[in-house]
């Protein structure tokens, strides 16, 4: 029966779906160009058998490797493959490699519209506006020619002659009697072929790439497809909207009729950076982990890998994440039951130690109301309940972008303009010494030696003075507190020197202590202000 095309209206989307062929075997052929043209395939860290295999190159698949193979039955397929085994750090695979290389095929899809990644290796990109644009400047039946790689375009139910393949594509792409719809299309497929190009000039990489109208993928909830013996989208063009009303209801019914033409609600989220970072663990079989030590073990390591990773977003993106969650799957030893371990959420605390101490918090009272308080001990207890846990993981979530206006603390020590450039450093010209006497308004009567630092690069000389229960810091910075006005709390957070000098720089100022003779301002050690605690380390 014909297909129903549905009327042009201004929603009308074109979007890409971009995925990186075998991409994790082309960013080692990156590192190693001797693996290009050689069956290759990247594996597991686990190298039982082999290690599984998880990226396997197109010269490896023409002797018949498969992903769900092992090292060693690829090696048997194809005694010439090469087996890459992924980046290991903390006893678990670290894919940061791969991460930073999605990043650079991300930004170069960027520049012709709105990106959302969907993995490490799979991009969304909606081209609306770029296929509009062309479509009004140069539609493609005004081009002179098309390239290559745009009449290697895949057209569904065009054309089933392989022969005649790209004449027919190129015909149909050039259509100047097509509807406003398949323009847009064909202008999609002009543009991503131009980007495949582009990503391949400047990163190395092959790409894949669909374009339709919606984002959805291919198969349908096993509901309809057991209902209507169905298998594909397609599939329920032979149904009219009424029919899957009248099985769906009204909304669902028409969704349906909907998508199966290609249309589809759903708007492809300008999203560069991830959501969330996860880092986690498997513990199969006996690897379960059965003690709070273990337990314990894993998720120091996890949290610092977790720590990293939000630092670097902190640094490079000025996003801070606010939620920290940890999810697990475990098991009760001599107990029937389908209670799963419940995942457990807190507001995260940045830094290493911090993140370890509220995990185990977290998974100590998952446990808890896991298997109940009787059982939550090192080993199994008396009356024979144990537990083991198979797989761990941390999450930050609730990422946002740091406010406009806040600063890092080094700012707030330093009283610089945040314009400054981070490589410029505080040298100390004079020390502060406690002064023998007092002048009318309470400070030291020397002058000379309240100079405490100027900036390297002709940055004006900036004061540091001590006075009685107070710290006065720069000419246009400063602060006014007592030890009454600071919570306590907060400072035991502070390192044990910076609370040591907040503390003394608190305390009233002692008298008729100078200089000792000999004894010069320069030759006081670094790291003997608090100003020099937040310095970067100079290098020789």
């Amino acid at each position: 029966m014909p297909v129903a095309r549905p009327e042009l209206h201004k929603d009308v989307r074109v979007i890409a779906h971009v995925d990186m062929d075998c991409f994790y075997v082309q960013v080692e052929q990156r590192k190693r160009p001797d693996l290009k043209g050689v069956p290759t395939a990247v594996v597991q860290y686990n190298s039982w058998k082999g290690g599984g295999l998880i990226a396997v190159s197109y010269e490896a698949r023409k002797y018949g490797v498969k992903r769900s193979m092992r090292g060693d039955e690829a090696k048997k397929v194809c005694p010439e493959i090469q087996l890459i085994q992924v980046p290991v750090a903390r006893g678990k695979a670290d894919l940061n490699l791969y991460r930073d290389a999605g990043s650079e095929v991300v930004s170069v899809l960027a520049r012709k519209g709105r990106c959302e990644r969907a993995s490490i290796d799979e991009v969304y990109l909606d081209l609306t506006d770029a296929a509009r644009d062309m479509l009004s400047e140069s539609p493609p039946e005004t081009l002179e020619a098309l390239d290559d790689e745009t009449t290697k375009t895949h057209v569904i139910g065009i054309c089933k002659d392989e022969a005649d393949r790209e004449l027919v594509v190129k015909e149909w792409l050039c259509r100047s009697d097509a509807d406003c719809n398949d323009k847009l299309l064909a202008c999609g497929a002009v543009i991503v072929a131009a980007l495949r190009k582009e990503v391949l000039m400047e990163t190395k990489f092959t790409c894949s790439a669909g374009i339709a109208h919606n984002k959805l993928g291919g198969k349908l909830g096993s509901s309809v497809e057991s209902d209507l013996g169905v298998h594909f989208v397609g599939d329920l063009l032979q149904f009219s909207e009424e029919k899957l009303q009248s099985l769906y209801g009204i909304n669902t019914g028409t969704w349906l009729w909907n998508i199966a033409r290609g249309i589809s609600g759903e708007e492809v989220k300008g999203r560069l950076l991830p959501m969330s970072h996860g880092c986690g663990k498997t513990f199969p079989g006996p690897k379960a982990l059965r003690t709070i030590s273990a337990v314990q073990n894993w998720l120091n390591e996890l949290c610092e890998e977790l720590n990293e990773r939000i630092q670097s977003d902190l640094e490079q993106n000025q996003r801070v994440a606010q939620t920290l969650t940890l999810h697990a799957r475990a098991y009760q030893s001599n107990v029937e039951t389908e209670k799963k371990f419940p995942s457990k959420s807190c507001p995260l605390r940045y830094g290493t130690q911090k993140l370890q101490e509220d995990a185990l918090k977290l998974f100590n009272s998952g446990l808890h109301e896991y298997i109940g308080l009787r059982c939550q001990k090192e080993h199994a207890n008396p009356d024979g309940c144990s537990w083991g846990v198979t797989a761990l993981s941390v999450s930050a979530s609730n990422i946002h972008a740091v406010p406009s206006g806040i600063k890092p603390i080094t700012e707030y020590f330093r009283g610089c303009n945040p314009a400054c450039s981070s490589s410029a450093q505080l040298q100390t010209s004079n020390v502060i010494e406690e002064s023998s006497a007092e002048s009318d308004d309470g400070y030291g009567s020397n002058q000379a030696e309240e100079k405490a630092a100027a900036w390297h690069e002709g940055i004006s000389n900036t004061n540091v003075m001590v006075k009685r229960g107070e710290v006065s810091y720069g000419k246009n910075n400063s602060w006014d507190y007592g030890l009454d006005n600071i919570d306590p709390s907060v400072l035991e957070e502070l390192p044990i020197e910076i609370q040591e000098e907040i503390r003394a720089a608190m305390r009233p100022a002692k008298r008729a202590n100078n200089v000792k003779k000999g004894s010069s301002a320069n030759n006081v050690k670094k790291g003997s202000s608090i100003v020099h605690y937040f310095l970067p380390v100079k290098k020789e």
